[in-house]
């Protein structure tokens, strides 16, 4: 194992032993409930869907059959649930709560809540919607497959927004393509202007959320003259080839044609073959181009327009 694998299996190791003592997941009952762990993720997952396989749970939650079976039998024996025949596999059964059952799934349900809401009582806005996002990633990491079919949700931007517009697209293109600060200063002043003089009738900034982490962003500034501009066009890389480039740039166009505009223009680069190819999509036309400088290596900006 190299020497960063192993720093990060340390390191995941050491936030298990953090967490499973600040939950008690350790201790004889769970949540103060007399069910160990295990016994309250299986009550759980019984009384969310009312009905589930006990092959579906020996697969999902990776139990051992036997294990499962001597649960199932104390559940049944406690008024918590009943079991029928699987049809679909004879060697599996039915399992649905009873109202005792689901009364204890919600009282552990409670429970739970309460105590995460503790967790988080002293913690700021800002730091829980730092906590939110660092979930949202593990799970993303770690479990690409389990939200591959999460929608990306469209929102008017909130405070702390466009700092993250800004740090997130200086982060991305000092590391892709070697800008200097340059770039992230522009970014910082169209950020900045766009705050200072917001106009909500005639400007918009959309950010997009995925699993409650923003992958997202696009703005309408007025331009003036019956002129709208595109800027801060950005997807994260965690979200590219869902279309969410493509919606953003949507988005845009509609907004820009209901509040009045005449015009759509952006200026972008060429070497952002992904957002050029959207813009072509969606009618823009090349109407200027020239070389620079501007962010330290050689490259040719252009400048696209739509008629509205």
């Amino acid at each position: 194992m190299e020497s960063t694998d192993l720093e990060t299996v340390e390191a995941m190791r050491a936030f298990n032993r953090f967490y499973t003592n600040r939950l008690g997941v350790l201790g004889q009952g769970y949540l103060g409930s007399g069910y160990n762990l295990t016994e309250a993720r299986i009550l759980y997952e019984i009384g969310a869907r009312r009905s589930v396989a006990a092959v579906a749970l020996i697969r999902e939650l990776q139990l051992d059959a036997a294990y499962l079976s001597r649960i199932i039998k104390r559940f049944r024996a406690a008024g918590l649930i009943e079991t029928t025949p699987d049809p679909q596999d004879k060697r599996s059964q039915i399992i649905t709560p009873t109202d005792h059952g689901i009364k204890e799934f919600e009282k552990l349900g409670a429970a739970s809540r309460v105590e995460l809401a503790a967790m988080v009582d002293n913690l700021g806005q800002s730091d829980r919607e730092r906590l939110k996002a660092a979930f949202s990633t593990i799970r993303l990491l770690l479990d690409p497959s389990a939200s591959r079919n999460e929608p990306a949700v469209l929102r008017p931007h909130r405070p702390g927004d466009l700092g993250w517009i800004v740090q997130s697209q200086a982060e991305f293109y000092t590391a892709a393509f070697g800008w200097n600060s340059r770039f992230e200063a522009l970014v910082a002043e169209i950020a900045g202007k766009f705050l200072a003089n917001f106009d909500p009738a005639r400007e918009f900034c959309w950010i997009a959320e995925r699993g409650g982490t923003r992958v997202g962003s696009a703005l309408i500034m007025d331009g003036g003259e019956g002129i709208a501009k595109l800027r801060l066009l950005y997807v994260d890389e965690q979200a590219r080839g869902l279309g969410l480039g493509r919606l953003l740039v949507e988005e845009c166009i509609r907004f820009s044609r209901a509040s009045g505009y005449r015009k759509l223009t952006l200026w972008t680069n060429d070497i952002l073959h992904a957002a050029r190819h959207i813009y072509v999509k969606a009618g823009f036309v090349l109407e200027a181009e020239e070389p620079h400088t501007l962010f330290g290596p050689q490259e040719n900006g252009q400048t696209w327009t739509l008629t509205l």
